[in-house]
């Protein structure tokens, strides 16, 4: 198994490219809040032990991670948020890019070029390399895999908060058992995304179910 590490950078400095951003996202495959763009140019002699792709880490060590490059005044970062209405105007796949766009604009100091996490992002303002896995390969990316991935979860609270009946905080959005038991019962909420399954199946309150049908008790 390859380490996460500078291979891909060190390739583009030595054509010419010296600030060089990673770019992930969180939330595209969840069904309900935003998708999140992260964008992460690191200082060329960055090191950090436990850094690595976001879904390979525990959430507490994923949150010390971000602390620690949020909280470093050499990286320079910024984020990207389409929120659920969008994502429903545009489709996923757009409204992903958009986000991405969104975050590399956002940066104090702009990039040569980009390393992106996946596919190429069309249109795009800079010069692009796509990477498959680019989260475990690319440091600049897994750190905007961090950082695109806490961001969202502490938004995800933050709606449990509001509609604490969804328990977002548990599945932040995605379509786990739970989730889906949660909009089965109580119907979506304006977070959801309308335009992804099951959302925009037919689904009913749990207290239409239960005026309707018998249950035994």
């Amino acid at each position: 198994m390859r380490r996460c590490g500078f291979r891909h950078e060190r390739r583009l400095r030595a054509v010419g490219f010296s600030s060089i951003a990673g770019i992930d996202e969180a939330g595209r495959g969840a069904l309900a809040g935003p998708v999140v763009a992260a964008a992460v140019i690191l200082p060329e002699k960055f090191r950090h032990k436990r850094l690595n792709d976001s879904k390979q880490l525990l959430p507490e060590r994923r949150e010390e991670i971000y602390r620690d490059l949020t909280a470093n005044e050499q990286i320079c970062w910024a984020i990207g948020i389409i929120d659920s209405i969008e994502i429903d105007e545009l489709n996923i796949l757009r409204a992903t890019h958009k986000a991405m766009r969104t975050a590399v604009a956002a940066l104090g100091s702009q990039p040569d070029h980009a390393l992106i996490d996946g596919r190429p992002v069309y249109p795009f303002p800079l010069p692009q390399t796509a990477v498959i896995d680019g989260d475990c390969l690319s440091l600049s990316i897994a750190a905007a895999s961090v950082i695109a991935k806490v961001t969202r979860d502490m938004m995800m609270r933050e709606f449990c908060a509001r509609f604490p009946e969804y328990c977002f905080s548990q599945h932040k959005g995605y379509g786990t058992e739970l989730h889906v038991a949660k909009l089965h019962a109580h119907g979506p909420c304006p977070i959801h995304r309308r335009s992804f399954e099951p959302v925009a199946q037919p689904v009913f309150p749990f207290a239409q179910i239960a005026i309707d049908t018998p249950v035994a008790v």
